[in-house]
């Protein structure tokens, strides 16, 4: 395919529709080893978000007394506009109703996340590598179940997604091209995701959140993992031109998400419901929130742009080229001296040590009943 931009066989694509490439009678021997290692591991995180055992949808939790979140981490409740207009048990709701749309947020991306797994299914010429999209599609449908569930159980249904990541995800799932659809979802969506997971795992008031994100980071440990192969046994191989093009497109997307992913026009019907024009709301943030602000929010280890930048930056997709565009937000030097560890995989790692001892009495449990 002439827009790819492939330099290890690991990657290589056929078109969508072409299938007969695809049982090809040597292919099949052509499988490589390079992703057993995280498919095998997929027991270790295995969790059944339908099985109580795991997760318990009857917690409780008072959306109308308590917040699901702090409210400083909802940058419109900095404006008098805001917060003179909300008070008490109105307050408290209008913060849950910010959280009903960034859990429906993560719900799409996961919806996301899925469907873009399955079409690599039909590109990846690898089996080995297509064997892994099928093993991540099917983790990613677990969490599209389990939050489903979560939103459900808290408030009914889901928030229609915002225009910023219904227009990122269509582009990511439709693209034909590999080098889009990885540095797209494993590492810019992936990156935001683990930020997102990360700040609500600690700062989140419902338990049951912070359950299902402790899960939910257990798998996208790995699925983040297939990005930096990907980046390992590419980025130093592109031509000058070809680095340019995907160093470009990533800083392009950083942009799109920076400025338009969490703000009101994103969430009208929220502002809305609370006697709020969205419009009259981004005015008064552009007011009091500029860029000073955004960088003494992203030297939170946790901030969810902190940890895009990173995976950018780790993954040698940031050179000198695009290096002031994230310098104006976060010290690179610092972000480089931290080393590959990633926001969330301590909590990951806590997650598979909880999962591996449930998993081992369900193993004793079916062996017995299948006995």
């Amino acid at each position: 395919m002439s827009d790819q931009i492939t330099k290890d066989a690991l990657y290589d694509a056929v078109a969508p529709d072409d299938f007969p490439a695809l049982i090809e009678a040597d292919r099949y021997g052509r499988r490589s080893d390079a992703f057993d290692g995280i498919i095998a591991a997929t027991q270790d995180h295995f969790w059944d978000p339908l099985d109580s055992r795991y997760i318990d949808y009857a917690t409780p939790f008072d959306l109308d007394t308590e917040t699901l979140i702090p409210e400083s981490l909802i940058p419109a409740l900095k404006t008098d506009l805001v917060s003179r207009h909300l008070q008490g048990r109105d307050r408290v709701r209008f913060i849950n109703e910010i959280g009903r749309w960034i859990l429906s947020s993560l719900l799409h991306g996961e919806q996301g996340a899925l469907s873009l797994s399955a079409s690599l299914c039909q590109l990846l010429h690898d089996p080995g590598a297509q064997e892994y999209a099928a093993n991540q599609a099917r983790e990613e449908a677990r969490q599209v179940t389990a939050f489903t569930r979560y939103v459900q159980v808290r408030w009914g249904t889901p928030l229609p997604a915002g225009n910023t990541i219904t227009d990122l995800l269509t582009e990511l799932v439709t693209t034909p091209t590999i080098f889009k659809k990885i540095v797209g979802m494993q590492m810019l969506v992936e990156g935001l995701a683990m930020g997102a997971f990360a700040t609500l795992y600690t700062m989140s008031n419902d338990p049951l959140l912070v359950r299902l994100t402790q899960f939910t980071m257990t798998d996208e440990a790995f699925h983040h993992k297939f990005g930096k192969i990907w980046a390992t046994r590419t980025m130093p191989h592109l031509s000058v031109e070809e680095h340019d093009i995907v160093e470009d497109w990533a800083a392009e997307v950083f942009q799109i998400v920076l400025f338009n992913l969490v703000a009101p026009d994103q969430m009208p019907s929220v502002y809305r419901k609370f006697g709020l024009d969205p419009e009259e709301v981004t005015a008064a943030m552009a007011d009091i929130i500029g860029d000073e602000e955004r960088r003494e929010e992203m030297a939170d280890s946790t901030n969810i742009f902190r940890v895009l930048i990173k995976t950018l930056l780790k993954a040698g997709i940031i050179t000198d080229r695009t290096r002031a565009l994230y310098a104006f937000y976060v010290d690179m030097d610092e972000l480089k001296r931290e080393g590959d560890t990633m926001v969330g995989d301590a909590i990951a790692e806590e997650g598979i040590a909880f999962l591996k001892k449930v998993n081992a009495g369900r193993k004793a449990v079916t062996s017995v009943a299948a006995s």
